[in-house]
């Protein structure tokens, strides 16, 4: 079969691209290994209950934002989508709670009541942030592709923000530490474990700039999607097919064809049919298997091998949980950031440190009558899922010891749920490999430090001709509205949209 473009794997980056390029006219398909579309988004059922593998909070939902303006030019009607505020609730191994609230005053006043040994300090690591973020994310919306846009481009995506252009050109090389010297030990801990879940990194490691954008974020405002980001994925889907595009489920890649010159023709499957592509292919994978699996070691430069060895992404063991309703009367928020251990005068290891409880809303409770469906995700070292197991037993028994310290963490931060949680299923990073194929399934990208940071950002494009990434382990980074932004990029790289 002979096609323009061939995009390798049906995630929501993946999804993106295709849908906008079949919609500007041009010949595309969409390889999936799975039988449905989602990758890492992908809902988990099971008794009755569909799970999300993840926090269940989405950005970009907002008048204007990503995806109004990515569906609109799509034509395809929006997934139902509410408000979620406060974003999350903080919790803090001292029992302080922490609305992550979209209202100035009401989330400056919850920080004064927290870290009163450094309110004043708190409240203006916030106010220092704010502008910063609008701005960068205002050039974003300019100039989608700001890691490879042209100088001329990069002017006028800073036109309009003279003012914040020196403050953002003098902290390009800052890590988010480097900013909360007169803050407390506390505050920071408050922080490492919000960047840990949207940058993979904590304060001593995460680009501050790209701390500003994520911290804001969930402030700036979050939304839940009935039906989850599955939903997003099946709408991208069905917009691919209307504009004319093929959407290949059950076809598993396995590695790109050449043409003599070293530029990519197409695709092999693993049942040895071969895919054309004219102009070029897109990878979803990640950046380890689009070099590693699709493209090859041998056609990968040493250069680029180095890096893939230096570059580190987490997996996550997921508890997926059954709730009944009445519990809800004493949780404070559907979602909640519980940090379990200070770890004091230790580098912070989120491992042992934080997890991410997540209830599906009231109106759209995903579950069997009287209950709701919850995700609570933490943290692992993926290798270690894959190391030293001679048979499924050994898996099996230390799923159970992560299952057993993680039920005992969930109810000593979490006391009032009692026995009102049942357990459904659990999750590891085998459960990932094995559903998504990426490397030791780790999911979410790479942790953004300075190394992975503006200049150095991975961009869509690769080293080889006529091949294109995207996906959370390119820029911009980790999240729906991220990879949504990734399948633009080379959305308007391959086919610019007209001109209105």
């Amino acid at each position: 079969m002979n096609y323009e473009v061939v995009v390798v794997g049906g995630g929501i980056g993946g999804l993106t691209a295709a849908a906008l390029l079949a919609a500007r006219g041009m010949r595309v398909c969409l390889l999936e290994r799975e039988s449905r579309v989602g990758g890492c988004v992908a809902t988990f059922e099971r008794l009755g209950y569909q799970f999300e593998p993840g926090a269940g909070l989405y950005a970009g939902w907002e008048p204007g934002g990503i995806h109004e303006r990515i569906l609109a030019e799509l034509r395809i009607p929006a997934p139902e989508v509410k408000p979620v505020d406060p974003a999350y609730v903080v919790h803090l191994p001292d029992g302080a709670e922490i609305p992550v609230a979209s209202d100035d005053e009401e989330f400056y006043a919850s920080l004064r009541a927290a870290f009163p040994e450094c309110a004043d300090e708190a409240v203006d690591f916030y106010r220092e942030i704010a502008p910063l973020s609008a701005a960068l994310q205002r050039a974003i919306r300019r100039a989608p592709d700001l890691a490879t846009a042209s100088r001329l481009r990069l002017m006028r995506a800073a036109a309009g923000e003279a003012r914040l252009v020196p403050r953002v050109l003098g902290a390009m090389n800052d890590t988010a530490a480097q900013h909360l010297a007169r803050t407390s030990f506390r505050f920071r801990r408050f922080l490492d474990a919000q960047l840990q879940m949207f940058a993979l990194v904590p304060t001593e490691a995460c680009a501050y700039l790209y701390a500003a954008v994520a911290l804001m974020l969930p402030r700036a405002g979050m939304h839940a999607i009935r039906g989850g980001a599955q939903a997003l994925a099946d709408a991208l889907a069905t917009a691919i097919k209307q504009s004319g595009g093929a959407v290949r489920l059950n076809s598993p890649a396995l590695r790109l064809a050449y043409r003599p010159d070293g530029s990519v023709a197409g695709v092999d499957l693993l049942s040895g049919e071969r895919i054309m592509a004219s102009r070029a292919v897109v990878s979803n994978l990640t950046v380890w298997d689009t070099y590693g699996k699709l493209a090859g070691l041998q056609r990968t430069p040493d250069r680029v091998r180095r890096r893939l060895k230096e570059l580190r992404g987490w997996g996550a063991y997921l508890l997926y949980l059954g709730i009944d309703e009445d519990a809800f009367g004493s949780l404070p928020a559907n979602q909640i950031l519980a940090l379990c251990d200070w770890q004091e005068k230790e580098p912070y290891d989120p491992e042992a440190a934080q997890f991410m409880f997540s209830a599906a809303p009231a109106w759209d409770p995903r579950a069997p009558a009287g209950k709701r469906a919850v995700t609570v995700s933490t943290f692992t070292e993926a290798e270690k899922w894959f190391a030293f197991h001679e048979d499924e037993e050994e898996h099996e028994a230390q799923d159970q010891d992560a299952l057993e310290i993680w039920w005992e963490r969930l109810h000593r931060a979490l006391p009032q749920l009692g026995d009102r949680l049942e357990m459904i299923e659990s999750a590891t990073p085998r459960t990932f490999y094995e559903q998504t194929r990426r490397k030791l399934g780790m999911v979410g990208g790479v942790g953004q430090a300075l190394d992975v940071f503006g200049p150095n950002a991975l961009t869509h494009r690769t080293s080889i001709p006529n091949l294109y990434m995207v996906g959370d382990s390119t820029f911009p980074g980790l999240g729906v509205a991220a990879v949504t932004l990734s399948g633009l990029i080379v959305a308007n790289e391959l086919a610019p949209p007209a001109k209105t």
